[in-house]
């Protein structure tokens, strides 16, 4: 059976992004500021992935501010304004590292470091060998089905989410939050990243893994409190 092709279709630009774009065009204040508010955190996170310092970062997204204002006529809708923007970002940031000499070390090369190469699941919830059914769930993820949905839904959830998603490694906690946050396919993560698709798979399992961890953890403590 030949293996699944990945969709490597871009998002074009909705109706909400060429609104957004005729009144940042015409040069409404509150446009730019809610553009500004709604990305900026996810260019930050892209900026430091690919420099690693928070100043330096913080210098690129200002720049590419810059960029996204001057190259606004250009903007042709053949993806998301937000996928453009990031798009303009990543450039930024790796023209910036090249400039400044910054290099990944040796074994991140393939997008993978050592913290990205643990487990995603601890190994202990699985029946160990000798066991009948080894290798199969001693401790499946628990359902949460029967959790009262106002704590799912609550603030301090969504918090706690934000809280494991912050604490992932760094090319972890990029792509969840270029996949699940942003909501980019797979072909422009990769892109935006710089990694294949077969590490940009295994490292959002691993963070999505990670993150459920750390919600269940969450969810049975404020249960029996």
């Amino acid at each position: 059976m030949n293996a699944p092709v990945a969709d490597f279709s871009a998002t074009i630009a909705s109706i909400e992004d060429l609104e957004l774009l005729d009144r940042l065009r015409r040069g409404e204040e509150a446009a730019f500021t809610q553009l500004v508010e709604g990305l900026y955190g996810s260019m930050l996170r892209l900026a430091m992935f690919h420099l690693g310092n928070r100043a330096v970062a913080e210098e690129v997204v200002q720049d590419a501010w810059v960029g996204v204002l001057r190259q606004l006529d250009r903007f042709e809708g053949r993806s998301s304004l937000r996928t453009w923007i990031l798009r303009i970002v990543s450039n930024l940031a790796k023209t910036r590292a090249v400039r400044e000499r910054r290099t990944l070390p040796f074994s991140s090369l393939d997008g993978l470091d050592e913290q990205d190469r643990e487990p995603a699941v601890d190994p202990e919830r699985f029946l160990p060998a000798g066991e009948r059914w080894a290798g199969h769930w001693s401790s499946p993820p628990r359902s949460w089905q029967d959790v009262p949905e106002e704590l799912l839904l609550s603030q301090e959830t969504r918090a706690e989410v934000e809280r494991a998603i912050e604490a992932l490694p760094p090319t972890q906690r990029a792509v969840i939050v270029l996949r699940d946050v942003d909501g980019l396919t797979a072909a422009e993560a990769c892109e935006l990243l710089g990694l294949t698709d077969g590490n940009q798979r295994v490292l959002l399992h691993r963070a999505r893994s990670r993150v459920r961890r750390a919600l269940e953890r969450y969810l049975d403590d404020a249960q029996v409190a």
